[in-house]
């Protein structure tokens, strides 16, 4: 027997990933990644290898880690964690800094940031192992880094569909029987009543509901109510 729900107790941290080759800007969140020699000073980072990131990184052979302190809001984690680089300017709202190598890093509710150069990489499955040596690390504020359990227990947050500890949410049906994070085709076409619903425009969750109560969160991304917008199904 596997219970995936036991690597939850091993310690993790809230990382983004920035690269740049080129014009090209990418970034994604991860929670796998650590040091693993000090001299020379070397890390391991796990992404997926349908992250639009990942491609960036191993084209442009470096990458920038920020470390997200435990203040990182929500929007910031929701946008670099389910959005898509491929079409999305996840830094043009975001604090960010140029390395002494060129690359981008959020600089804003971050701890730490490193400079990495690639040095290999592997495929192990869904992600790849990229291997890399710190050759720029600065200390940017006193706060707590966030750790994985932070962001679930306290933040409230989900995991990405990307991330390397992924499990699929349980997503209750609605009453008639389809998903509710989909929309059906009931009544398209057959002038019935338009139906209404509501969509998360950090992760693209729609529930059908006809208001959302105060306290309701987005139960892919975690953000609140205010980040939703009504539309029609």
């Amino acid at each position: 027997m596997l219970d995936s729900k036991s690597f939850r107790a091993m310690s993790c941290g809230v990382y983004v990933i920035a690269a740049q080759d080129e014009d090209t800007k990418a970034g994604c969140i991860v929670n796998t990644l650590t040091q693993v020699t000090s001299k020379p000073a070397r890390v391991i980072v796990a992404i997926n290898k349908d992250n639009f990131t990942t491609g960036v990184v191993l084209s442009s052979g470096r990458f920038e880690a920020s470390v997200l302190a435990e203040s990182a809001p929500m929007e910031l984690i929701g946008r670099f964690g389910f959005r898509s680089s491929a079409d999305t300017d996840k830094f043009s709202d975001t604090e960010i800094r140029i390395d002494e190598a060129g690359v981008p890093y959020v600089a804003e509710h971050v701890v730490s940031h490193m400079g990495v150069r690639v040095l290999s990489s592997e495929d192990v499955g869904s992600h790849m192992l990229i291997v890399g040596e710190v050759e720029e690390a600065d200390v940017l504020s006193t706060e707590e880094p966030m750790t994985y359990a932070y962001y679930h227990q306290v933040k409230g947050g989900k995991t990405p569909p990307k991330a390397s500890s992924y499990e699929a949410p349980d997503i209750a049906d609605d009453a008639n029987g389809s998903d509710a994070s989909q929309p059906s085709d009931a009544g398209v076409g057959s002038g019935s009543t338009p139906r209404y619903g509501w969509q998360c425009q950090v992760c693209g969750y729609i529930v059908e509901i006809d208001e959302l109560p105060d306290d309701f969160v987005c139960p892919i991304c975690g953000v609140g109510k205010e980040n939703f917008v009504r539309v029609e199904l």
